[in-house]
């Protein structure tokens, strides 16, 4: 068959060397028709973009249609958003943009590492009404950014050319059912298309899509009719609209007073406050949230990177920044918006949880908001919440429960599936053994087998004989054993190990909680120790316009934060407690006590040894006086009878005998009227070892401790100190550890227990009490509990109760 001439010309230009000539790929047809004409009514207004539809950031001109972000501090770290009040449901339409300015703040050069590149970002495109004002970050918008990627549900996908300050750039949006291009987004550059029809996700079909612009360090003229740039179709921009294809949001009603509300919600920390807040934005997306938990979401949406992760804070109220770039964690973001906020007719909330309770702190943050136009309003939420913020509550803590436990079966599945693995890999190395074992073994019968075989021939030929294999039975191969067909279980374990996690349930207990405990506490345990005791209820002298109480009446909130005070006096630690002097003149005289008594007892130890060698040299006097005499008798009897007897000496008596004697183990340690002289010199604590002094220093010091606490806190409502604090106070008056496991116990309270007859903690509130008066003249008694416990300890041990003994 012969070779088409085509194809015959191109074999043999290649079999001469010469190379093919490359066509340049053809320009794909402009589907694109001129916008037919409609003589429909046309929506009516201008298309702005409303304040509550921008980030706090976004800077409008009053002419020009510009947007300009704000750079000072940390916001030139921040997106700013924007989303147009007009939407298309239909239709096609165009809007225009066109960067007028790359602005280049101060920054540290260390920060540029640290932060998204480029420093200028543009992105333009659609989103849903009531959808996030950052563009491609969720499935409720589509965009296409300076870059030359369309971006959607924080997926990018390189599909244009990239565009700067130098052009005008066209966003059309094709919505036309008749339409080839229909329910597609196209981008163009000074009326060229820049970019094929790109189609719209699913999830953004059906939907009207507002015109949308997110931006960073660039200042943005924006035009949306007449076309700026003509495309090489005839097509409407989104200003002439018709009705029936757009959607208008109208501008928000003004309050009726011309007062926009701040809301200063007064709520004790750990009791719902952000809860409630979600809850509220949830029905009130008009208003806008001011707190540092704000800052920290916006600039995750912004795409900033926190070293330690966003989960990581040490408080909801007042969460470290934590960024590592100097503009960002010196809290500029924060001064700055405190500044822009009253200016923009919004309403707000200011999320301060310990602001809020603090008069000194409110009266601040009211100063900020001196400006006409607001009204002022304190929202007391305490005592008791209402029904749907106790069923969210319960649902909140349902969901962290089932978190948690999907994230414990997790972990015990992959743990599992990874032993199935180990053993199953085991399993196979045994069975390749066992394979190869055999394969050795029938290699070796094999070569056995044939050796007999050879033997045989010989033994026969030297008989004259021939020897026939295949009549031996003997030597006939074994046939190959079948391989056992294993259980197939493997395939039904892992099909368990697929299971979904087990759905969990609220205990009894965790459903009567009215207040969800949550992982991160609201205000840090410094924060709330040094200033719960300041939480007041607020009053309209304070300069609010209006102090309403949602959750219970104001007499019933009083009442509640008064109880929640007195409460929080037994359970939270005084961070800023200093020693006073009483406490240190006591620790004074008792070190003086201490080392007199020490001294005391190693005098006495030294008495009794130089008794004990005393003695041993009289005894020793003694016995060679009865050997003098031994002898002296022995040769009486070999000498002459006319010799007359020696004298014998007379027994010196002993000194010792004379001191006075004290049964010390039946002495009554409380009836002694010396501690340093019970008998003949010796002190109460002679028998003292270490661990007795131990714990009569420890004895001591929780009893100096608790009255201590008591006149230096001059608070009758703090009654004590709780049990969970002890440690710490105890390193704040004694500069020292105070380690229950040095006492040889697991826990603080244990330890108390071994000194019961010094301190006690209350069954109520656990609070540490001393048994003891404050104004004791003589600190002996401690050296009588001491002694008393350690008879009483070598009582015990001796019956066998190896349980008391001291394990220091």
């Amino acid at each position: 068959m012969a070779e088409p001439a085509a194809k015959k010309a191109k074999t043999e230009a290649a079999a001469e060397g010469e190379a093919p000539e490359a066509k340049e790929p053809e320009a794909p047809v402009e589907q694109e028709q001129d916008a037919k004409a409609d003589k429909g009514p046309r929506i009516k207004g201008d298309v702005v973009f409303h304040p509550k539809d921008t980030t706090l950031n976004v800077m409008r001109s009053a002419v020009g249609n510009v947007l300009m972000p704000l750079t000072d501090g940390g916001l030139q770290y921040l997106l700013a958003g924007a989303r147009a009040s007009v939407g298309v449901k239909s239709g096609r339409y165009l809007f225009e943009v066109k960067i007028v300015e790359a602005m280049n703040p101060l920054d540290d050069p260390a920060a540029r590492q640290k932060t998204p590149m480029p420093r200028c970002q543009f992105r333009v495109g659609f989103s849903t009404a009531g959808s996030s004002l950052f563009l491609g970050e969720t499935e409720d918008s589509i965009c296409f950014d300076a870059e030359g990627a369309l971006t959607h549900n924080r997926t990018k996908t390189p599909c244009s050319q990239k565009f700067g300050g130098d052009c005008v750039v066209s966003v059309l949006l094709n919505l036309d059912s008749a339409s080839p291009n229909a329910n597609t987004v196209s981008l163009f550059k000074d009326g060229v298309r820049a970019s094929q029809p790109q189609a719209l996700p699913e999830a953004l079909r059906g939907k009207a899509l507002y015109p949308a612009l997110t931006f960073k360090n660039v200042t943005v003229q924006y035009n949306f009719g007449p076309a700026l740039a003509p495309l090489p179709f005839a097509c409407r921009s989104v200003s002439d609209a018709s009705v029936k294809d757009a959607v208008v949001t109208p501008a928000p009603t003004p309050p009726k007073d011309g007062k926009y509300e701040v809301l200063f919600p007064v709520c004790l920390p750990d009791e719902g406050a952000f809860d409630w807040l979600d809850m509220f934005l949830q029905k009130h997306p008009e208003y806008v949230e001011l707190s540092d938990r704000a800052i920290l979401a916006w600039a995750e949406k912004s795409g900033l990177a926190r070293p330690k992760g966003y989960a990581a804070r040490s408080s909801n109220d007042k969460p470290e920044m934590g960024f590592g770039i100097g503009a960002m964690d010196d809290h500029s973001v924060r001064r700055v918006l405190q500044h822009v906020a009253p200016v923009q007719p919004r309403h707000f909330v200011v999320m301060e949880v310990k602001s809020n309770l603090v008069k000194q702190e409110r009266t601040e943050l009211l100063s900020r908001w001196a400006v006409p136009g607001f009204r002022k309003v304190a929202l007391v939420l305490m005592a008791d919440p209402p029904a749907d913020f106790r069923k969210r509550s319960q649902e909140l803590a349902l969901k962290t429960k089932q978190d948690a436990a999907d994230v414990e079966f997790k972990a015990k599945q992959e743990e599992e599936k990874r032993k199935k693995a180990l053993e199953k890999r085991q399993k196979q190395l045994e069975k390749d053994r066992a394979k190869t074992l055999k394969k050795q073994q029938k290699a070796a019968e094999e070569f056995k087998r044939k050796m007999e075989i050879e033997k045989k021939k010989k033994e026969a030929a030297a008989n004259g004989e021939e020897y026939k294999e295949e009549e031996d039975e003997e030597m006939k191969p074994k046939e190959d054993e079948p391989e056992e067909e294993e259980e197939k279980e493997e395939e039904e374990a892992e099909e368990q190990m697929d299971e979904d996690p087990p759905k969990v349930t609220l205990t009894a207990e965790e459903k009567k909680l009215v207040f969800r405990k949550i992982a991160v506490p609201d205000l840090t345990s410094y924060a709330l120790s040094t200033s719960f005791t300041k939480f007041t209820i607020p009053d309209k002298d304070e300069g609010f316009d209006e102090v309403r109480c949602d959750w219970a009446p104001a007499a019933k909130c009083k009442e509640y934060l008064k109880q929640w005070v007195q409460d929080k006096k037994t359970t939270t630690r005084i961070e800023d407690l200093q020693p006073g002097e009483w406490f240190t003149c006591r620790w004074k005289e008792w070190q003086k006590c201490l080392s007199a008594w020490h001294a005391k007892q190693n005098a006495y130890k030294a008495l009794v040894a130089k008794r004990i060698q005393e003695q041993a040299a009289k005894q020793a006097k003694r016995a060679a006086v009865r050997d003098a005499r031994a002898k002296a008798a022995a040769a009486k009897e070999d000498k002459p009878a006319e010799e007359p007897p020696a004298e014998e000496p007379a027994e010196e008596e002993d000194e010792d005998d004379k001191d006075e004697k004290v049964d010390f183990d039946k002495l009554d340690v409380f009836a002694v009227e010396d501690i340093l002289d019970v008998g003949g010199g010796e002190p109460l604590f002679s028998t003292f070892g270490f661990e007795d002094w131990t714990m009569m220093a420890l004895r001591f010091e929780l009893h100096l401790l608790a009255h201590a606490f008591k006149r230096d806190v001059n608070d009758p409502d703090r009654i004590g100190i709780h049990v969970e604090h002890l440690s710490f106070y105890y390193n704040k008056y004694f500069k020292k550890a105070l380690s229950h496991k040095f006492y040889g116990v697991e826990t603080v309270q244990e330890l108390l227990d071994l000194l019961r007859d010094t301190v006690v903690v209350t069954r109520k509130g656990k609070v540490v009490e001393p048994q003891l008066p404050d104004d004791m003249e003589s600190y002996g008694v401690f050296i009588m509990l001491t002694e008393e416990c350690r008879r009483d300890r070598v009582r015990r041990v001796d019956s066998g109760d190896d349980s008391a003994r001291l394990k220091l």
